[in-house]
């Protein structure tokens, strides 16, 4: 039987992500942010996820785990929306407006840490599925950050560099979660089977 909290939880970190997703996006397009457009496609990647996992909830052990193995190619989806990103970041190199971009990192970073508070205590409930939920909220912590940090840098040095290298830094967390996730999923598979 699924916990009605966790199911709760989810459901609520999905519709943050989604609608934190649109202002993201908006934001990144409108002062040319490489990281926030990564994060943005985050945020949406998140919402999905988090979807996906309520739906996901109720299924056998064996459906969770290949559900999972899917999930952990979805993560890979923030570093794909990176590189496109970054390619057009070289075309014109125009750093982005600072102040937006670290009040819009702000944002983000709150959004993340309620979200990443109100999982870490099913974390190991539901195996990889709410795993990846987790992770996915605890990397989006440690972007946040990273972007804020590259808003600040970017006031002092005009530079296009900080946020690239942040888009860079999510571009990784990413493709780590996807393979903790990928393991885990695996692993969950192979116990059913």
């Amino acid at each position: 039987m699924t916990n009605p909290l966790l199911r709760r939880a989810v459901a609520l970190a999905a519709a943050l992500n989604l609608a934190y997703f649109g202002v993201e996006f908006v934001v990144a397009l409108h002062i040319g942010s490489v990281s926030l457009l990564a994060d943005s496609a985050d945020f949406f990647e998140d919402a999905a996820v988090n979807f996906l996992i309520v739906a996901a909830l109720g299924w056998s052990a064996r459906r969770r785990a290949q559900t999972g193995m899917v999930l952990s190619g979805v993560l890979l989806l923030p570093a794909v929306a990176f590189l496109w990103t970054l390619v057009r970041k070289f075309s014109a190199p125009v750093p982005p407006e600072a102040v937006q971009l670290t009040l819009t990192g702000l944002g983000a970073l709150a959004i993340n840490l309620f979200c990443a508070f109100m999982l870490v205590r099913f974390r190991h409930h539901g195996g990889s599925l709410t795993n990846a939920a987790f992770l996915s909220a605890r990397n989006d912590v440690v972007a946040n950050i990273g972007i804020i940090g590259a808003g600040a840098v970017t006031a002092l040095t005009h530079s296009i560099w900080p946020d690239i290298i942040v888009g860079l830094a999510i571009a990784a967390m990413n493709l780590d979660a996807a393979r903790a996730v990928w393991t885990a999923a695996r692993e969950e598979h192979r116990a059913e089977a």
